[in-house]
């Protein structure tokens, strides 16, 4: 499917087009070394810390030999369904606890469980072994008695975006598994780490990421593989095999450099509704904005409805 342009008021346009000039004065955030991404994780951590969060169970589960924490949300009543959340930061900076504002959102707009999987960074770890996290807490998330009955839904967000489609292909090889997925909600993920085409055009005026910088990035988190390596999918999920994939709700803005990810894999995906946010740039679901609201609050009631079937099937 197409990207169809987000509805947007002449109001909400403004208010992000003064957004973006404070972005604009804003350093890009850049992957060029492995130091940066630890001072970023550190500080991180320690606001954290400082903030007081909400009552979480945190739990490290174990899948085919591989050890994951996961960190869960649940709601006061009975769930509706599950939520498996895999968190972005490029990579190499974040943790499960940094989505909890927004997986709090969904937890009580839908009566879902939200599963946060604090996968390991490609600081120390190939971006293949965080591949490896986010499928071992899939596989545990779909097998474990607690969840048995309920319907899955994958969000990822940027590089989880990434690691969310992914995890879906992946598990094609358990198609029993597969199916008990209702739907996957993928906010401006990666899904070429060849950069697509309009990665490749992105020029130093980009907002929040450093266009310029974008290819080496991916080459660097990626080291000794050639381009038609790491086209291969599921590293690269644009160019995986999407039939039977669950449906779909893609978003990215049109200042993003990666848009041509988002456009490129609705336009594969067999079940995609696929929205492209005029004046948005990377993580606008972030920013303080109304057409943020708007977009969170069509995501929560998209949800809702994988949960009760609404959402067209397979």
């Amino acid at each position: 499917m197409a990207l169809q342009p987000w509805p947007a008021s002449a109001t909400e346009l403004a208010q992000m087009r003064r957004f973006n000039q404070k972005l604009g004065w804003m350093p890009r955030f850049k992957i060029r070394n492995r130091v940066t991404p630890r001072v970023l994780q550190t500080l991180l951590r320690i606001s954290q810390k400082i903030k007081k969060g909400p009552a979480a169970e945190t739990r490290l589960i174990r899948q085919d030999g591989i050890q994951v924490p996961v960190r869960i949300l649940r709601p006061n009543g009975p769930p509706k369904g599950v939520v498996l959340d895999i968190h972005g930061g490029g990579w190499v900076i974040g943790n499960a606890q940094m989505d909890d504002d927004l997986n709090l959102g969904m937890v009580r707009a839908c009566d879902v469980i939200v599963v946060s999987v604090d996968y390991r960074l490609a600081v120390d770890t190939p971006v293949q072994g965080l591949m490896q996290d986010c499928l071992a807490a899939a596989r545990w998330l779909l097998g474990e008695p607690e969840f048995a009955g309920l319907p899955v839904i994958v969000v990822g967000e940027s590089a989880g975006g990434h690691l969310a489609t992914a995890t879906l292909l992946a598990l094609k090889q358990w198609p029993a598994l597969l199916q008990r997925i209702s739907g996957a909600l993928l906010y401006y993920g990666v899904y070429d780490l060849t950069g697509s085409p309009s990665v490749r055009a992105a020029g130093p005026d980009t907002l929040l990421l450093d266009g310029p910088g974008m290819v080496d990035a991916l080459r660097l988190l990626t080291p000794g593989l050639s381009d038609e390596q790491r086209r291969q999918p599921p590293l690269s999920p644009l160019f995986g095999e999407v039939e039977g994939m669950p449906p779909a709700l893609m978003f990215v803005g049109e200042l993003d450099p990666l848009l041509d990810d988002t456009r490129l894999l609705a336009e594969r995906w067999p079940l995609a509704e696929a929205h492209l946010l005029p004046e948005s740039a990377h993580g606008f679901i972030h920013f303080p904005v109304a057409m943020a609201d708007a977009v969170l609050a069509y995501s929560r009631q998209w949800i809702s409805g994988c949960l009760t079937g609404e959402q067209s099937s397979r």
